[in-house]
């Protein structure tokens, strides 16, 4: 029996890593559309968020037949019901690389009003987040839990810098102040992308030890 559950643990985490790996790659896909101005790859970006809300469903359709059928106790129920937590925070990442994508379909045909330099950085900072905190996960590692966490601080840095800019720019023209806030916009995207990579971890954190991680 033990070893059947193992196995059903296994196929949890391997579905984990994949929805992980759909998410980056819409995060990644975000950015160079971002940078490029690409359309098309944006609407391709909010297609494929269908695909990430399917994958929610499969996984949450796993972890209850795991506690229907195995009833597993204590630490082991923490990791199943750690994941059911885990999906819900990415597939929000998903909505919001969704999101992001809507903004720069409004700004195609616009010139950018500022270099994105900060903003790809913030999203880069969050990929790893992201990556980080699933693979803390599937290790069941709280030092790897513990680097997400740090690394949120840098997200939150690069964040009070673009906004800083922005902030400026409007402040010598208002003629742009609609970009200024959409860019605005797509930074507190991928700062809450951060966040929710970090609410990933402390979930992870939860299911480990059994209590809540304390700053």
């Amino acid at each position: 029996m033990r070893s059947r559950f193992e196995k059903e643990l296994k196929y949890l985490n391997d579905e984990l890593i994949e929805m992980g790996n759909l998410i980056e790659s819409s995060i990644n896909a975000a950015v160079a559309a971002l940078k490029e101005q690409d359309v098309e790859l944006a609407k391709r970006i909010i297609e494929k968020d269908d695909e990430i809300d399917q994958k929610e469903k499969d996984i949450e359709e796993r972890c209850l037949k795991l506690i229907l059928r195995q009833q597993p106790v204590a630490g082991d129920l923490r990791l199943i019901s750690a994941a059911l937590k885990m999906i819900t925070d990415m597939e929000r990442i998903g909505d919001q690389a969704a999101d992001i994508c809507e903004i720069i379909i409004r700004l195609a045909d616009t010139a950018y009003i500022k270099d994105i330099v900060h903003i790809p950085q913030m999203a880069d900072v969050a990929i790893k987040m992201v990556k980080i905190s699933i693979d803390s996960f599937v290790k069941r590692d709280t030092e790897l839990v513990k680097v997400v966490i740090k690394l949120d601080d840098e997200v939150d840095e690069l964040f009070n810098i673009v906004k800083n800019e922005l902030i400026d720019i409007v402040r010598k023209d208002l003629e742009h102040k609609e970009q200024v806030i959409d860019f605005l916009m797509i930074a507190k995207y991928f700062e809450r992308i951060g966040d929710h990579a970090q609410n990933i971890a402390e979930w992870v954190y939860y299911a480990i030890v059994g209590e809540h991680y304390v700053y």
